[in-house]
């Protein structure tokens, strides 16, 4: 990813901070492709700006106004991709993409309206919840990886990782999406993988895939 820009960076640290708040300098050049190095000149921007805490060898921690920050342009990119997609029809796996480019050009102004437009949508497409414009995120319900089940059980589809390349598309091409229920068959030791039921049809999924489709238990 080249050309990466400072919202960008509050973006992604905010969307995978771990249960205490902290995201590792090296996790987040892994989740944006980039090296250490061109991550580490930017948390020192970042700092200096007031927007993170870091330090040398530790953990990058959001301050008040980098978390707002990132509240900010989460609700921008989401309330576009609800309209790209439910009011223009552009599917799920190619609205990612057009809302970055969107984000950054939209006023506060502007996502207001688009919001009150399509009637304050809570989640976007991938099930990823939107904040408002206060930065109140509504609570999601509980859900886990795929790769976390036990064989038989009945779950529903609440979430997926937009973030992974290639992965709505392939995901939508068997039958994969928000609500639909899918049945754990197998788990394969040796590779990770899993056998599920779609729609009456058994196939085999990685385990890179299962672990980036979150759901809910039905049974």
């Amino acid at each position: 990813m080249n050309n990466i820009s400072q919202e960008d960076y509050l973006t992604a640290i905010f969307r995978n901070l771990d249960d205490a708040g902290e995201i590792k300098p090296n996790l987040l050049a892994e989740k944006l492709e980039i090296s250490n190095a061109a991550v580490t000149d930017m948390l020192r921007k970042l700092s200096r700006d007031g927007f993170v805490d870091y330090k040398k060898y530790k953990s990058i921690k959001l301050t008040n106004d980098g978390e707002s920050y990132a509240k900010n342009m989460l609700r921008r990119h989401r309330i576009w991709e609800v309209f790209l997609n439910q009011t223009l029809g552009m599917s799920w796996d190619k609205v990612h993409e057009e809302a970055e480019k969107l984000e950054h050009s939209s006023s506060d102004e502007l996502i207001n309206l688009l919001e009150e437009f399509l009637d304050y949508p809570e989640f976007d497409p991938h099930g990823y919840p939107i904040p408002d414009k206060n930065g109140k995120i509504k609570k999601s319900k509980s859900v886990v990886a795929i790769t976390e089940l036990s064989e038989n059980d009945i779950v529903k589809v609440i979430r997926v990782n937009d973030d992974v390349k290639n992965l709505l598309s392939y995901i939508t091409k068997i039958g994969i999406s928000l609500g639909k229920e899918i049945i754990i068959k197998d788990k394969l030791e040796y590779d990770g993988s899993v056998l599920v039921k779609i729609d009456n049809k058994e196939m085999n999924i990685s385990n890179k895939i299962a672990s980036n489709i979150f759901v809910e238990k039905i049974k």
